[in-house]
C-alpha cells in the first residue's frame, strides 16, 4: 500500500504528463506482480463499487474521531469528498502497516460479505494501521470514490516503458475484460506477443479536434473525408467462426445487436472492422437517444428491435485473414474493406426473426458519397445491417466546408478528416485523424442549482444546473460542469456560498441571477425530463455577465430548435 499511495500522491501533485508516466513506470518496475495488477486496474479507471453504506462509514468515523454529527457534516460540506473528510478527521496513528496493496484489496473485498460488527472491526483496523495518503487511498477504494488523474493511454505508455513491448500490443492486451491477477499482469508484459484470446479487439484510434485552417493540412487529395456520426464507436471481431462486438468503452455488447451478429455470418473469418453503430430508419441515421433505447434495456423486445433497428457503418479494416493491417496506409485498408463488406448483409425479412431497417423513401442527398454500396445505404438502406461508411467526394477544401455546413441534413455531428497514407494508431494522436464538428446549438440560461465537483474540485462548487423561462417560471433543462476558467470558478464558488437560498444534501439552490451561454450538440423531445427537452453534451460556452436573468431564453426557443430538427427528419 505504501508504494501505491506514494504513486497516487505523485500523480495528484503534478499536471505534467511526463511526470505521471515516469512515476507509473517506477511503480510497475518495482511492484510485485500481484500489486502491479491492481495498480493497472485502478489506474485504468476501474474502481470497486461502494461496498459499505455511507452512513455506516460516517458513523464509525465520527465515533473514532470523537466529533459530533453537525461538525462532521460541516467538514464534509467544506471538503466535498467523503473519503478525504474521514482521512482528515481521524486521529493520527503511530502504526505503519507494511502489508502490500493486493492484501489490502483482498481485505476490502471480503468486508462486504461480513456481518456489520466484523465490518466495523475491519475498517477501524485499517484506519488505525494506515497513515496519511495511505489512509486516503484506502478510503477512496472503500467508498467507491476512487479517481486519479491519468488516462488509460498513459498507463499503456508506462507499461511499454517497463516491458519494452510496443504500446499497441500492450493496449491490445488490455482491451476488453482484464482481471487484476498476478498471472494476468505477467501475461500483459510477457515478451511473447502472440495473443491467445481470439475475442479481444484492438485499441481504438481517436481523433483530435481540428486545429487551424483546413489549408494548413496540405492537398485535399491527401485526405479521406467522412461524416462524423453520433453513435457508438465499435469494433466487430470475427474470429474462429464467432462474432464479438466491442464498444469503445471496452464493453462486450454482442448480445445488444443481434442484427449485426446475423450480418457478420457472411464476413470472412479473421476480420476486425472498426465503425459506428447507429439506429438507422427510413434511410437515415436517427438521434442518439434512439440508440439509448437499445443500450439501456436489459431485455430487447421485438418492439424495440423493430422501432430502433441498427446498422454498423464500417470505416476501417484492422485485421484480415488474421493479419494485423493497422500499419498499412488507410487507402489500402479502405480498399480491402470494400471487398469484405458487400457480402455482409442481413438475411431477408422472410428468413430472419430480427427486423431489417426500413426501406428508402427515395430522398437523394446532395452529396457524392463515392462508394456505390454506401450511397445506397445513405439514401435509404437496402436491408444491410453492415455497410461502408460514406466517403465524401471533395476536390477542394471549399467542397469540404460545404459538406460540413450540411452535416445536420444527414444527422451527423460534422466531419472526420483522415490521412490516406496514415496508419491506424493507438489512442489519441495528433496529425493522422482530425474531427471537425459543427458549431453547437446555444441558448442563454440561468443557473439555479450548484454542487461540489470531484477530485481537485471537491472543495469548489463546479457542477451547475441551468434553466430557461416558461410562463414566468424557470424550468431546468441541462446540467454542465465544464467551460469556465479556474478564476471564474473561484469567483462563482464564492458567490454561490454567499447566495445559497436552500440546501438539499450536497445541492445548493442559489439566487437566479447569473446567465450563461450553454452549448450542446443535439436536442430532441423527451418525456423523461421536466422541460420535455433532452440535450446532448451540454457545456458552458461563456458567462454572460452582460445579461440580466430576465433576458435568458425561453422553453419555446428550445422547442423551436427541436422542431427544426424534426423538419430535417421529414
Amino acid at each position: 500500500m505504501k508504494r501505491f499511495a506514494r504513486l497516487f500522491q505523485e500523480i495528484d501533485e503534478s499536471t505534467k504528463t511526463s511526470v505521471k508516466v515516469d512515476a507509473m513506470t517506477r511503480y510497475f518496475a518495482d511492484a510485485p506482480a500481484a500489486d502491479a495488477a491492481w495498480g493497472v486496474w485502478f489506474l485504468s479507471g476501474n474502481r470497486p463499487t461502494r461496498l459499505l453504506p455511507v452512513r455506516r462509514l460516517a458513523g464509525w468515523a465520527m465515533a473514532e474521531a470523537n466529533v459530533p454529527e453537525w461538525l462532521f457534516e460541516e467538514c464534509y460540506t467544506l471538503v466535498g469528498d467523503l473519503a478525504e473528510t474521514i482521512a482528515l478527521l481521524l486521529p493520527e496513528t503511530a502504526s505503519d502497516d507494511a502489508r502490500p496493496l493486493h492484501v489490502w484489496v483482498e481485505q476490502l473485498l471480503a468486508l462486504a460479505q461480513q456481518p456489520e460488527a466484523r465490518q466495523r472491526d475491519g475498517v477501524l483496523e485499517a484506519w488505525r494501521g494506515l497513515r496519511g495518503t495511505q489512509r486516503l487511498v484506502w478510503n477512496k477504494l472503500l467508498t467507491g470514490g476512487w479517481r486519479v488523474g491519468v488516462s488509460r493511454q498513459l498507463v499503456v505508455r508506462a507499461l511499454a516503458n517497463v516491458s519494452g513491448i510496443d504500446e499497441g500490443t500492450i493496449a491490445h492486451r488490455l482491451s476488453g475484460k482484464w482481471d487484476p491477477t498476478a498471472a494476468a499482469y505477467q501475461d500483459l508484459i510477457a515478451r511473447d506477443t502472440r495473443d491467445a484470446d481470439r475475442s479481444r479487439p484492438y485499441a481504438f484510434y481517436l481523433a483530435y479536434p481540428l486545429e487551424g485552417e483546413l489549408e494548413e493540412l496540405g492537398d485535399v487529395a491527401e485526405w479521406q473525408v467522412e461524416w462524423k456520426w453520433d453513435g457508438i464507436r465499435a469494433q466487430l471481431v470475427r474470429r474462429g467462426g464467432t462474432t464479438y462486438i466491442w464498444t469503445r468503452g471496452e464493453e462486450l455488447a454482442t448480445q445488444r445487436f443481434p442484427e449485426l451478429v446475423a450480418a457478420a455470418e457472411s464476413v470472412p473469418d479473421g476480420v476486425v472492422i472498426d465503425g459506428e453503430i447507429l439506429v438507422w430508419r427510413d434511410g437515415r441515421a436517427q438521434p442518439f437517444a434512439q440508440l439509448q433505447r437499445r443500450i439501456q434495456r436489459i431485455k430487447l423486445t421485438d418492439g424495440v428491435l423493430r422501432e430502433a433497428p441498427v446498422v454498423m457503418l464500417a470505416y476501417d479494416l484492422l485485421e484480415e485473414g488474421g493479419v494485423d493491417l493497422r500499419r498499412q496506409p488507410l487507402a489500402t485498408r479502405r480498399e480491402r474493406l470494400q471487398h469484405v463488406i458487400p457480402s455482409a448483409v442481413i438475411p431477408s425479412a422472410s428468413d430472419a426473426v430480427i427486423p431489417t431497417p426500413s426501406e428508402a423513401r427515395g430522398r437523394d442527398l446532395e452529396f457524392d458519397f463515392g462508394d456505390g454500396a454506401a450511397a445506397r445505404l445513405a439514401r435509404g438502406g437496402d436491408g444491410a445491417a453492415l455497410q461502408l461508411s460514406p466517403v465524401i467526394a471533395a476536390t477542394s477544401w471549399s467542397d469540404v466546408r460545404d459538406a460540413r455546413a450540411r452535416a445536420r441534413d444527414v444527422n451527423a455531428e460534422g466531419l472526420m478528416l483522415k490521412r490516406r497514407d496514415g496508419a491506424y494508431g493507438v489512442g489519441r494522436r495528433k496529425g493522422g485523424w482530425w474531427k471537425w464538428k459543427l458549431q453547437p446549438y446555444a441558448v442563454d440560461a440561468v443557473m439555479i442549482y450548484a454542487q461540489a465537483g470531484h477530485g481537485r474540485r471537491a472543495a469548489l462548487n463546479t457542477d451547475y444546473t441551468f434553466a430557461v423561462w416558461d410562463n414566468g417560471a424557470l424550468v431546468p433543462f441541462a446540467k454542465a460542469y465544464s467551460g469556465l476558467t479556474d478564476e471564474e470558478i473561484r469567483e462563482l464558488d464564492a458567490w454561490i456560498r454567499r447566495n445559497t437560498l436552500e440546501k438539499f444534501g450536497p445541492v445548493r439552490r442559489v439566487a437566479p441571477i447569473h446567465v450563461f451561454e450553454i452549448g450542446f450538440e443535439a436536442i430532441q423531445p423527451s418525456s423523461r425530463h421536466k422541460s420535455g427537452i433532452a440535450v446532448r453534451f451540454p457545456r458552458i460556452l461563456r458567462w454572460r455577465t452582460d445579461k440580466k436573468p430576465e433576458e435568458a431564453d425561453t422553453l419555446d426557443a428550445l422547442r423551436a430548435l427541436t422542431f427544426a430538427g424534426e423538419q430535417r427528419e421529414s
